[in-house]
């Protein structure tokens, strides 16, 4: 009898035991749960752009150890950038990856990126992602319920026209422009004496088509992936803004992960942009090259100082109305 109580004891002590380390092994497990976050933006699933929110999402994936993966809702699909704005404040939207000409509207700040001719190559507008000026736009995100985690470029602006090429500001004289909506975008094309038409992404192949726009302000990227090259075919390379996308999380969101997530999310978008923007210069001179292919004919501009007065009008207005811009510019010329 005692041998078997003793037994019965023993065995009571192993389940015991067996069943407090279950319990662990729950808990463990429930740390792990798995999190899709949705990621939207406004470009063809080809553009640099959604490449890199595919690298994020692979970057993601490796670093949570398969915890963490992304689905990405490209082309609109979601809504205009305002709509997506509002889904990323109530955190129903993670990330988005915002045009700066959009963000721009809601941020003064943001327009730094806008002055005319302030970079001649994509690689020294890429550069400026790390100025202080850069770093302090992003955290002026978080009054709008936003987490500034980056910026990524699609490339430097250029000039596609119907007819014609532009060697001074003459040759955009009354031209119907189209250009992102974007408080410095609208002032640089009015200075320099075209008419401005701020529309959506997706009318502008139809608005250049049946001649409702005369011209595009464009990166060489998304004049590529949107095939715009089929109803105007006259290019110049003006590099007379950089194009970034202001990359943000629904603060609600962010707010709702561990430290040790928000380490992880910041991680992978680092490497996943440090990626992007090696790939966008490299796509540089490869979608020129194809664009030649397609028969564009392309002209580089060979009078820029006949811009000069035009880029002192527009940034000594910017720089009078933000601290940040004139900072982002001295930044700009060391």
């Amino acid at each position: 009898m005692k041998a078997l109580l003793k037994t019965s004891i023993i065995a009571s002590a192993l389940l015991a035991l067996a069943a407090c380390g279950g319990g662990k092994a729950s808990t463990d497990e429930s740390k792990k749960e798995t999190k899709t976050f949705k990621i939207s933006h406004v470009t063809q699933e080809s553009h640099v752009w959604h490449k890199t929110a595919e690298k994020f999402g692979e970057e993601l994936e490796a670093l949570s150890d398969g915890r963490m993966n992304v689905e990405i809702f490209p082309a609109s699909q979601l809504g205009l950038e305002k709509d997506m704005v509002q889904q990323l404040e109530t955190g129903s939207l993670d990330f988005g990856f915002l045009t700066n000409a959009y963000m721009s509207t809601r941020q003064d700040s943001l327009n730094a990126w806008f002055m005319p001719f302030t970079f001649q190559s994509l690689k020294e507008a890429a550069a400026m992602r790390e100025s202080d000026a850069a770093k302090q736009m992003l955290e002026e995100l978080d009054s709008q319920g936003l987490v500034g985690m980056d910026f990524m470029f699609a490339g430097n602006r250029h000039v596609l026209l119907k007819d014609g090429a532009v060697q001074s500001p003459a040759d955009l004289k009354s031209k119907k422009i189209r250009i992102i909506g974007s408080p410095a975008m609208q002032d640089f094309w009015e200075e320099v004496g075209a008419g401005p038409t701020a529309m959506p992404l997706p009318e502008v192949y139809t608005s250049l088509q049946t001649g409702v726009i005369d011209g595009i302000d464009i990166d060489l990227d998304a004049l590529v992936t949107e095939k715009y090259y089929e109803n105007a075919e006259n290019l110049t390379l003006t590099n007379h803004m950089t194009f970034p996308t202001v990359i943000v999380m629904s603060k609600q969101v962010f707010d709702g992960l561990t430290e040790e997530d928000q380490k992880i999310v910041q991680e992978a978008m680092k490497n996943a942009v440090d990626w992007g923007i090696e790939e966008a210069i490299a796509r540089e001179d490869k979608n020129l090259e194809e664009l030649k292919k397609l028969g564009v004919n392309v002209q580089k501009l060979k009078d820029t100082p006949s811009f000069d007065s035009i880029t002192k009008t527009i940034t000594d207005k910017y720089k009078g109305k933000s601290e940040v811009i004139k900072s982002f510019l001295e930044e700009a010329k060391k």
